[in-house]
């Protein structure tokens, strides 16, 4: 058997092995999946009307839950990976690396099921968001094209911030360390364009919001979704999920390389 076949036969078992972890154990995904769903309902029913006019929306609320939308989406995202440092961690404290010790098997496989069995989870989750949304007002006017482009675009973000949380779960050396490392990076878009736009932000964060990855990620969403103004926004969010996926990869292989040679 070829490595390639040898891989992708490992890597299909293990992502199998995740997903029926991930069926058996809902709770933590149905806590993931709440959270943006709550997010969503907050945003647009208590405070959708003051920042809807405070951000010079003409319809306040109705307007307001298009522009919001495509934050809140992204947080799904975003704490969705939180299952993989969660993951990770179970089985780097708990044993299981050491079994796969003795098993002849393609040793990245573990990661990548991780991390694929956790993008499968995010786009199930996506698509709830996304329903809740348009049953609570949002009008996306997306072509089919620009929907296959949104929606790839999110993969490849869940993709890169999959692999960024396994190497977080890789270091953590507790299961309530792994669920916390990637917390910051679940908020970070409302340090975007994901709430309010930047412009009417203080100086110094304005030019974060401006500048941190996920504001051009928002503003590309925001584009194909609902027709605004992308400009450059979409190859730097290309970049930028392209640049994450290199760095988490490397991150989580080369601590877990570390890991299992001790």
């Amino acid at each position: 058997m070829s490595t390639p076949t040898y891989a992708m036969r490992d890597s299909m078992t293990m992502l199998r092995r995740n997903l029926k972890h991930a069926a058996r154990y809902p709770s933590q995904t149905v806590a993931l999946v709440a959270m943006p769903i709550l997010m969503l309902l907050l945003f647009v029913y208590v405070f959708g009307g003051a920042l809807g006019n405070g951000i010079g929306l003409q319809n306040d609320r109705d307007e307001y839950t298009n522009y919001v939308t495509p934050g809140i989406i992204l947080m799904a995202v975003t704490s969705a990976a939180i299952t993989t440092a969660v993951s990770v961690c179970i089985d780097m404290t708990e044993g299981i690396i050491n079994r796969f010790r003795t098993m002849a098997i393609f040793r990245p496989s573990i990661l990548t099921g991780h991390v694929v069995g956790n993008v499968i989870q995010t786009v199930i989750s996506l698509l709830l968001v996304i329903g809740i949304a348009v049953a609570i007002g949002f009008r996306p006017n997306a072509s089919p094209v620009e929907w296959v482009a949104a929606a790839g675009l999110l993969v490849l973000l869940a993709f890169a911030l999959s692999w960024l949380s396994a190497a977080m779960g890789l270091h953590a050396q507790t299961i309530e360390t792994a669920s916390n490392a990637p917390l910051p990076m679940t908020f970070l878009p409302f340090l975007g364009s994901a709430v309010v736009t930047p412009d009417s932000m203080p100086t110094g964060l304005r030019w974060f919001a401006e500048y941190q990855p996920f504001t051009p990620i928002n503003e590309t969403l925001r584009g194909l979704l609902l027709g605004t103004e992308i400009g450059n926004d979409g190859w730097a969010a290309l970049a930028w999920c392209v640049g994450l996926i290199v760095v988490g990869y490397v991150w989580a292989q080369a601590t877990f390389s570390r890991a299992v040679k001790r």
